[in-house]
């Protein structure tokens, strides 16, 4: 280590007074470098001790006494694992959920036309039995004593809308049950007339006019269907299973108009 600089005491030549002479201006320079380098190197060594903390406190070889040491539990763990049995007595328990269903349109759609077609066939039941259960005259009787033997198509048309009303059976031909030709061959059968149980042998024993010149009581002939022309576009026929004889529009344009009696 350096020494600091002495001061030197002088006396003044005219007074005789003692004073210290100020000191070199090289030695203070000396003394000021030397105190910066006894920080500079102070600051250092802090620098270089601070570093090398964490490389100590994490050195492998202090593992032992350090606060990372495997506890006593994970040694168990380590070198004895556990296993655990279940009885066959211990069933499991059974879980449920409530399940959310939901039903289509297309199923509402078919179970409404299920239904409808078991009202239908219930129908159609109940009037077939009334079919068999008829009684009165028959075609084949009216064939043989008519009961208008004046023939007019105003008058045909009167008569058949005395059965508005009657349900469509398969098949029938008595006022307890019409299909469509049936309903048909029973009314011009009051006037004498006999015609086929058959749309298109009806259709054969006519004359085809012009839709312009159709009347009440003139046929109305489409494929596999017929009834009655009942005036402004409309026809009064036995339309199908579970429905009755009514007065309705002609729906299609597929048809063509026949007269009987000419």
């Amino acid at each position: 280590m350096r020494r600091a600089p002495v001061r030197q005491t002088a006396v003044e030549p005219t007074t005789g007074t003692a004073f210290r002479k100020p000191a070199d201006k090289k030695t203070s320079k000396k003394v000021k470098g030397g105190v910066i380098n006894v920080a500079v190197m102070t600051l250092a060594a802090g620098l270089i001790a601070t570093m090398a903390i964490p490389a100590y406190a994490f050195n492998p070889q202090g593992a032992d006494t350090a606060q990372f040491k495997s506890s006593a539990v994970d040694s168990m763990k380590k070198a004895q694992p556990q296993s655990v049995e279940v009885p066959q007595t211990v069933a499991a328990a059974a879980v449920a959920r409530d399940a959310a269903t939901a039903t289509s349109e297309q199923e509402l759609s078919a179970a409404k036309a299920a239904k409808a077609a078991e009202l239908a066939r219930q129908q159609a039941a109940v009037s077939f039995a009334s079919y068999a259960s008829y009684s009165g005259p028959s075609v084949t009787d009216f064939l043989a004593n008519p009961p208008y033997p004046s023939f007019s198509l105003p008058q045909v048309f009167s008569v058949a809308q005395q059965y508005i009303g009657t349900p469509y059976v398969f098949g029938g031909s008595t006022p307890t049950g019409f299909d469509c030709s049936g309903y048909v061959m029973y009314v011009y059968a009051q006037f004498g007339i006999s015609l086929p149980h058959s749309v298109s042998g009806q259709a054969a024993m006519g004359k085809r006019i012009s839709i312009a010149d159709a009347q009440p009581g003139d046929l109305v002939i489409m494929p596999g269907h017929d009834g009655f022309y009942a005036g402004n576009g409309n026809i009064m026929d036995a339309p199908d299973t579970g429905r009755s004889i009514s007065i309705r529009p002609i729906w299609t344009s597929d048809y063509y108009i026949v007269r009987l009696g000419i």
